[in-house]
């Protein structure tokens, strides 16, 4: 059974910085892109950054560019996204997401990615 769990999650103050993981189980993602979205309240589920197979290429959205940064260890089935400069904006749930099939163009839609975890919150305070 494949199953994504999302760590690292809480509050911290505007300005600093959180480390979110995600460890996958069930199969190897090593060749597949993964990715992580996040959903604010009563907002829809927006994309947030996304990861090649291979690790060589990142797709990022211009509301996190040059403050996130999306990296893997393939050894370890795990995906991290490093967050800085951290905004009350940025307060969501974050989720972990991980395509079935190994892809060359990294994707942003969600109905793109097959398997989902359950998401961490992360509150950024004023």
């Amino acid at each position: 059974q494949v199953q994504l769990v999302e760590s690292g999650g809480g509050l911290v103050q505007a300005g600093g910085s959180l480390r979110l993981s995600c460890a996958a189980s069930g199969r190897s993602f090593s060749n597949s892109n993964m990715g992580w979205f996040r959903q604010a309240p009563g907002k829809e589920r927006e994309f947030v950054a996304a990861i090649r197979g291979s690790g060589g290429s990142v797709l990022a959205a211009d509301s996190v560019k040059g403050r996130f940064t999306i990296s893997r260890d393939n050894a370890k089935n795990t995906v991290y996204l490093q967050m800085n400069s951290l905004e009350p904006e940025d307060t969501a749930i974050y989720y972990c997401a991980a395509q079935r099939l190994a892809f060359r163009t990294i994707a942003m839609a969600q109905h793109e990615y097959d398997y989902w975890g359950q998401g961490t919150q992360v509150t950024v305070s004023s």
